[in-house]
């Protein structure tokens, strides 16, 4: 089996974020039909693993059966060094489950008041996986851009963590940018970029 995208391929996007969903579908620049898991009505599975690679992997397979269509899926998530990596893969669970990320943000706030750490240096990861239904082949990139984290939040656009995370060299926040802005630099875009080399071209 060719591990090659043809372009005008149907693909399932293997998540129910709405903003995940737009940034994927733009990274794939048009090339391909791209459905959602939500618009499929696919369950959402349990993120079971430890790893962003292997949670995405998780996703992908998942979709990928469930659909009969190859599958991308996303994990990502921030890291703050302060919080010795944390929230890390459990960044969405730090939400709760009415992803509520205002609340999110107040914890990480709090959470690293509490642990007395000057230090605000913070990372963005996001692996990307692609699956192939019934068992087929699959491929795992990894994505990673650093930054500070700044509160109180600034910017309503993005999603998640976007607004308090301020990456290197830059002095507006994910939250700030346009979404064609932040799509040429981000983590997410970053690991497009390894499965563009690897899948695509």
């Amino acid at each position: 089996m060719s591990l090659r995208l043809t372009p005008g391929a149907r693909i399932v996007a293997a998540t129910h974020n709405p903003g995940k969903a737009r940034e994927l579908a733009a990274l794939l620049e048009g090339r391909f039909e791209v459905v959602t898991a939500a618009s499929l009505g696919l369950s959402e599975p349990e993120e079971t693993e430890q790893t962003f690679g292997g949670n995405a992997l998780l996703k992908a397979r998942a979709a990928a059966d469930a659909s009969g269509l190859i599958a991308l899926a996303d994990d990502s998530g921030l890291s703050a060094t302060a919080l010795d990596g944390a929230p890390g893969v459990y960044s969405a669970r730090w939400a709760g489950p009415g992803k509520d990320f205002a609340h999110a943000m107040a914890l990480v706030e709090r959470r690293i008041a509490e642990s007395e750490s000057d230090d605000r240096s913070a990372w963005f990861t996001c692996a990307l996986a692609v699956a192939w239904p019934q068992g087929g082949p699959a491929v795992v990139v990894e994505g990673r851009v650093e930054g500070m984290l700044i509160f109180p939040p600034r910017g309503g656009k993005g999603f998640g963590y976007d607004p308090i995370f301020l990456p290197d060299g830059l002095g507006r926040t994910f939250g700030e940018m346009e979404e064609a802005e932040k799509d040429a630099l981000s983590h997410r875009a970053r690991a497009f970029a390894k499965l563009k080399a690897a899948l695509l071209d």
